[in-house]
């Protein structure tokens, strides 16, 4: 895994097709805190080998700020998969620091990933754990094992949603993914959101929701965000610069939030350190121990997207 990405925040991640020149200049001046350019669905397939050369060009020559870089490569049931790990990442230099596998099955993809980075990292100079993996689980395959895969290796660091291929996976009977899928009369987005969360945070990963297709619509982006907010997913992707903006507000917590977090934590060390007692109340609330973890949690999100307390 990459020392440096590890704990750095997820809430916007942009995706730019790794075969467009325009975009891949233009992905640098983003306000994203994740940016990955991709091999995989935005290149057409004629353009995918050539497609290599530009991104490793974008990761060494363009300049990025502290944002977690990424690559996402082809699908191991494709035929680029290992050219794209070998001629990226081997060309690539230390300022990439993850590879994205699509459309993951099973544990044995992640670990066949892992092996293949051992030996191109070997052969290219770099820290061996280097590279970090994310995992996107795009079939109901993918979802049943989604267990095994977020523990099948030291090298993931998140794990994704991805909700057009897993519709499709499971026959709903959409042809986008908006705002619309969360207001249905059944949504098993519900079951999928709580059960990658689960798989993702039992491994201490970071937990990522996946595209709107609408992107123009920001409302409807907000609305469809705060839903995978509310379970507690890191992120979302983007789509646009736009959208990046949007994600980046509603994934982290409000100042007000972030400064009554604090003060539970001041509370709570009061009364266990001087009043030895583990709970309290807090205005009209009763907080203890579990409180204290809740607001531990907010206070952390908050400090990875570089905000401040205000109220002390």
């Amino acid at each position: 895994m990459s020392l440096r990405s590890r704990h750095l925040p997820r809430r916007s991640c942009l995706s730019t097709p790794g075969s467009s020149d325009r975009f891949l200049a233009k992905a640098p001046t983003a306000t994203t805190d994740f940016s990955f350019l991709d091999l995989e669905d935005s290149v057409a397939p004629n353009e995918k080998i050539g497609a290599r050369a530009k991104v490793v060009s974008a990761i060494r020559n363009l300049e990025w700020d502290d944002r977690v870089l990424c690559v996402r490569v082809n699908a191991w049931d494709t035929p680029w998969t290992y050219g794209d790990v070998i001629e990226v990442v081997g060309n690539a230099g230390a300022r990439l620091d993850e590879i994205m596998m699509p459309k993951v099955q099973r544990a044995s993809d992640v670990v066949a990933m892992d092996l293949l980075l051992t030996q191109v990292e070997k052969n290219s100079g770099l820290e061996i754990g280097h590279i970090g993996i994310e995992a996107q689980i795009e079939t109901a395959q993918g979802l049943i094992n989604v267990e095994a895969i977020c523990a099948a290796s030291p090298r993931i660091e998140s794990i994704v949603f991805g909700p057009a291929d897993f519709a499709a996976s499971i026959g709903m009977p959409v042809t986008t993914i908006d705002e619309t899928i969360h207001d249905g009369p059944s949504n098993p987005f519900s079951y999928v959101f709580a059960k990658i969360l689960m798989a993702g945070r039992a491994n201490g990963l970071h937990v990522i929701d996946g595209p709107f297709l609408k992107v123009r619509d920001l409302d409807a982006l907000r609305y469809a965000a705060a839903i995978s907010a509310s379970y507690g997913f890191d992120g979302k992707w983007a789509l646009t610069p736009d959208q990046a903006l949007v994600l980046n507000e509603v994934y982290s917590p409000g100042q007000a939030l972030f400064d009554k977090s604090w003060d539970i934590l001041d509370a709570y060390q009061v009364a266990t350190e001087h009043d030895h007692t583990g709970a309290l109340m807090f205005g009209d609330e009763m907080i203890d121990e579990a409180s204290a973890k809740i607001a531990q949690s907010f206070v952390a999100r908050g400090h990875r997207s570089g905000m401040q307390r205000t109220n002390k």
